[in-house]
């Protein structure tokens, strides 16, 4: 099967993610975490894109993003990609010993229902699930310490959500997220099929040209061994 295209459209929400090369440490310090930072700050300015949700991890990141025009998902993780690259190796005097990511970002478009609640759930918890902290909030590095210890300045680069999120949110943040709800998510990180009802997948993924990440993996059974084996 061939990667899914690269998705370019407005009017959906978008969960993206990268890795470190090899799962190097992309961030060591709180420093580096501050830099990453400073540069999706731009990275938003840059293109007005609207950031929901965010969680810098050790060797990842993940980003809920609500894109405003056709082509500015592309623009704004090329921007910061590029920009945290070139950066990272300066810091480090490394420029030219390898790629900083593992390669191209996976990116899936997401429902505006309840499944972009479940996604900015699992986003907001990562570093909880991880056992970093012991409060999602106390994670620094993310939209959830953002959102309720940061100062106003530091809010401006968060956006609202189109979906209303609930007033127990940070109760969610903090209990064990239903396995159904994170294992569907991760298939969608592995796969960058669309997340969201049976429905809307079928028809999001029709319009955008995705039916490929709705099939099974793997060769399709020989029809031929599989009447003989039964015979």
């Amino acid at each position: 099967m061939g990667r899914p295209l690269r998705l370019q459209q407005a009017g959906y929400a978008y969960h993206v993610l990268n890795r470190g090369n090899g799962r190097v440490r992309l961030f060591e310090t709180s420093a580096d975490y501050a830099s990453f930072e400073r540069i999706l700050e731009s990275a938003c300015q840059r293109t007005r894109m609207r950031l929901c949700a965010y969680c810098v991890m050790p060797n990842h990141w993940h980003l809920v993003v609500w894109p405003r025009e056709d082509g500015d998902l592309a623009r704004f993780v090329g921007w910061l990609s590029l920009t945290h690259t070139q950066r990272w190796h300066a810091f480090r005097h490394s420029a030219g010993s390898g790629h900083v990511y593992q390669g191209r970002y996976k990116s899936f478009v997401i429902q505006r229902d309840a499944h972009f609640l479940h996604v900015c759930r699992y986003v907001e918890r990562n570093a909880l699930r991880a056992g970093l902290v012991d409060r999602a909030e106390a994670w620094r590095f993310s939209s959830l310490w953002r959102r309720h210890s940061g100062d106003a300045e530091s809010r401006r680069c968060l956006s609202g959500w189109p979906v209303a999120r609930p007033d127990h949110w940070l109760r969610l943040a903090n209990s064990n997220q239903p396995a159904a709800q994170v294992e569907q998510i991760q298939m969608s990180i592995q796969r960058e099929r669309p997340l969201g009802d049976d429905t809307w997948i079928k028809r999001t993924a029709r319009r955008l040209g995705l039916e490929t990440t709705l099939r099974p993996r793997g060769r399709p059974k020989n029809q031929k061994l599989t009447t003989k084996k039964a015979s």
